[in-house]
């Protein structure tokens, strides 16, 4: 199982060691190892996510997601992404982009720096909407009782996630904004690039998000129909199937997983800069991550660990939430990336740690009732 799910991870990692090698001998490979480490670290949370919305998808989909998927992933997001934001920034062309980010490196990494601000303020925004809208969900199952119930009534309100979200975004364009990298322009110029770019970023999670949730209820509609068709199939003894997403549900939800997936890839783009600033090593190294990222979310599909291990998916959504947070702080204060990977690896492993004890305290009481979903953690 394990190497039938991660086999193809293990076969690029190989490759892109060798590869690193080649390009740049043992330095080279020392940097793609610990660059893949570094995204691996920062994108667990990611694969958490990812994994309760893939779970939803047909095998098809979930087949589209690993290949087209990675494709976009890897060259779209780590390799053509930070080129395509000196092309913007700079006012350059493609092909002299891409010849700036192989012969003058230094250069190269000045003009992504410059675009920190609007990149942060875009996954920023995208990954704080993702945190809120789940805080607010009513659940069964809750990690933090304590927070989330309150949460939970609270978001009764409508359209409170947004506001929120347009408020924290104010405040950073403000706060932020308009101190950062002053080099680089008036502070007028860099509050409203935050403004503009958080916005983007808003508008992107609520077209995205909002047409899945539309094509998401219009299956549910067609999987209550099918439900009552299997009733009456096992009635008459014939056997039933698993309904899950597929046609334009699929492809709408197969979209807002790539969307999501860049918003997080922001932060390892970024954080790469402070291990190298060769393009072609960071394609490597994040590649591979990405990789594994994408191996992981399927294989928590496949083993049904998020069902077995209930808080996890709560974990993953605060790791998402102090990431949105430190986004929007590396506007203008540089955070250490491997801060921004603990967040996230001890946020999961607590929410880990809490689904066992749960797992135990049910098996000690014998099954238990619905009650003892709601076990606290005491975190």
């Amino acid at each position: 199982m394990v190497l039938k799910t991660f086999g193809w991870s293990f076969a690029v990692t190989a490759l892109g060691l060798v590869a690193a090698i080649f390009y740049g001998g043992w330095t080279a490979f020392g940097i793609v190892a610990i660059l893949s480490v570094l995204e691996i670290s920062l994108s667990f949370d990611n694969a958490v996510v990812n994994a309760g919305i893939l779970k939803k998808m047909n095998a098809f989909w979930q087949k589209i997601f690993l290949t087209i998927g990675i494709l976009i992933a890897v060259f779209g997001m780590r390799l053509i992404f930070p080129v395509v934001i000196v092309a913007v920034s700079a006012s350059l062309g493609p092909i002299e982009a891409v010849d700036l980010a192989l012969t003058d490196k230094d250069r190269y990494q000045e003009l992504v720096t410059d675009a920190h601000p609007s990149i942060a303020a875009f996954g920023g925004m995208f990954l704080l909407m993702i945190f809120l809208d789940f805080i607010f969900e009513d659940r069964d199952i809750k990690w933090l009782g304590w927070l989330e119930r309150p949460l939970a009534k609270l978001g009764k309100v409508d359209m409170l996630s947004v506001c929120i979200a347009l408020v924290v975004l104010l405040v950073s364009a403000i706060t932020f904004g308009a101190h950062a990298h002053q080099h680089g322009g008036t502070h007028a110029d860099k509050a409203e690039t935050v403004l503009l770019s958080g916005i983007a970023g808003l508008i992107t999670y609520l077209v995205v998000g909002g047409l899945s949730s539309f094509f998401e209820e219009k299956l549910e509609e067609e999987e209550e129909r099918e439900h009552e068709a299997e009733e009456k199939a096992e009635r008459e003894g014939k056997p039933k199937s698993a309904v899950k997403l597929a046609g334009k549900a699929a492809f709408f939800m197969f979209l807002y997983l790539e969307v999501l997936d860049a918003s997080f890839s922001f932060d390892g783009v970024i954080g790469a800069f402070a291990i190298t600033n060769d393009i072609v090593l960071m394609a490597l190294g994040l590649g591979i991550g990405a990789m594994y990222v994408r191996s992981l979310t399927v294989y928590l599909v496949r083993q049904g660990t998020l069902d077995d291990y209930v808080y996890l998916e709560h974990g993953a959504h605060y790791a998402i939430g102090a990431l949105a947070v430190i986004l929007l702080v590396t506007i203008q204060y540089e955070i250490n990336e491997i801060i921004t990977g603990l967040i996230g690896v001890v946020l999961i492993g607590a929410s880990f740690w809490s689904s066992v004890r749960r797992n135990r305290a049910i098996a000690a009481a014998g099954g238990g009732d619905q009650e003892k979903t709601e076990v606290s953690s005491g975190v």
